[in-house]
């Protein structure tokens, strides 16, 4: 049995046992009932850990079942890793690295490592593939220890920096920001190849949005984890690309989407949708309360004249989740409340403010939309403690994301049964 069918196989007999509908357990997970379907039939892997925390405390799963679900799930989400690394192939040994480019060797404790170094050490990890390193599973078995603990949801994400400390600004990261996709292709404008991250210049700031980096606060009690390739039921998605379809792939699943579009250097088509997992982190897992969530828009360029790629041919699902919308023409966006659904069901919209603990995470999902610009923006999140207060940016890893408009570009969706993409 392979690592994700034996994950998917805890994750059935833990929803049977609980007698809980997909619906049900898809709306305590924040996510669509084909997603988790995906997930339980062995098709798909989460790509974070706050996912597999939510549904082991769903299911009611005792503290062993808790461990036995999280190690397997380190293992399914290791060899999807290595799927799509060609460093991290099993049965491949690691690629030696020259000795003049070896990096001096960091501290032994839970540093986010980027994928280039996940195939650097030569140790591999027992039970877990010949192609991991050893400084990847260390982060990664510390996840399963903590399971044991109360804070174990705070182990699996980056913590955030608050603006004003270290550069100036807070930025959110998760393990799968190091393969996630960075804000592709500069302005159409400039000649050079696209960008893997484009830093815009005073020029194309836009100047209706003058403070674009928050004040300097107090360190942030938080922890969170960014997800920003989020479809919409799990499979509902577009991305704008330069290239013509005879040398795009196949669609991804979700949660290979980070990986597929960075190597397409594609960009968000109309709308982006980013998910933000916060936990507690402050002294004696103090309760954190969130105040106010702003949109900063850094750029705005014309679209680019590229193609359309759709990942799916149509799909639903029953579930809605609520959120906020944001519409990135406004001269001024906002985070605006929406309510959800859940099978005809109503599902209050969220409403700040917003209490935040070790014990009691929070997502916030927010969906951008654009028909008229090429957008580069980020979110900064305000926040309050007895420590103090401040606020945090949220991006893509230190750059803004990149949303664009689509108007008139070929819409191209791909044909399995011939396997190929077509209009």
């Amino acid at each position: 049995m392979g690592e994700a069918e034996r994950f998917a196989r805890l994750m059935r007999e833990l929803k049977e046992r609980a007698g809980l509908s997909y619906g049900a357990l898809a709306r305590r997970l924040h996510t669509s009932t084909s997603t988790l379907h995906r997930y339980c039939n062995g098709e798909a892997v989460p790509t974070e850990f706050a996912v597999v925390d939510r549904f082991a405390r769903a299911c009611g799963a005792t503290r062993p079942e808790a461990v036995d679900l999280h190690r397997a799930w380190l293992l399914a989400d290791a060899r999807r890793r290595s799927l799509t690394n060609p460093r991290l192939t099993p049965g491949r040994a690691p690629e030696p690295v020259p000795e003049a480019e070896r990096k001096p060797e960091r501290g032994r404790g839970l540093e986010p490592a980027s994928v280039g170094e996940q195939g650097s050490d030569s140790e591999p990890v027992r039970g877990a593939g010949p192609g991991l390193s050893v400084r990847w599973y260390r982060s990664r078995r510390a996840v399963v220890v903590a399971v044991a603990g109360v804070a174990a949801a705070g182990v699996a994400v980056v913590g955030l920096t608050a603006a004003g400390a270290g550069r100036g600004r807070g930025t959110a990261a998760s393990p799968a920001a190091a393969s996630a996709a960075p804000n592709p292709g500069p302005s159409p404008a400039r000649t050079s190849p696209p960008s893997a991250g484009p830093t815009p210049s005073p020029a194309s700031t836009s100047p209706s949005d003058p403070g674009s980096k928050p004040a300097p606060s107090a360190t942030a009690p938080l922890r969170a984890a960014v997800r920003s390739h989020v479809w919409a039921a799990g499979c509902d998605h577009a991305y704008l690309a330069r290239q013509g379809p005879a040398d795009v792939p196949p669609p991804p699943v979700e949660a290979d989407a980070p990986v597929w579009a960075s190597a397409q250097r594609a960009v968000h088509a109309g709308t982006q949708i980013v998910e933000v997992t916060l936990h507690g982190a402050g002294p004696g897992a103090q309760a954190v309360v969130l105040e106010d969530l702003e949109v900063r828009v850094a750029a705005r360029r014309t679209p680019p004249a590229w193609n359309v790629y759709q990942m799916s041919q149509g799909c639903g699902g029953a579930l809605t989740p609520a959120g906020f919308a944001v519409n990135l023409d406004a001269p001024r966006p906002l985070a605006r409340p929406v309510a959800g659904k859940d099978t005809g069901d109503a599902l209050p919209a969220p409403a700040f403010p917003l209490r935040v603990s070790a014990a009691e995470p929070v997502v916030l999902r927010v969906e951008a939309t654009t028909t008229g610009c090429d957008c580069d923006w980020s979110l900064d999140l305000r926040w309050s403690a007895p420590t103090g207060s401040g606020t945090l940016r949220l991006d893509d890893n230190g750059r803004p994301w990149r949303t664009s408009a689509a108007p008139n570009r070929p819409v191209y969706g791909f044909a399995h049964e011939q396997g190929r993409w077509s209009r």
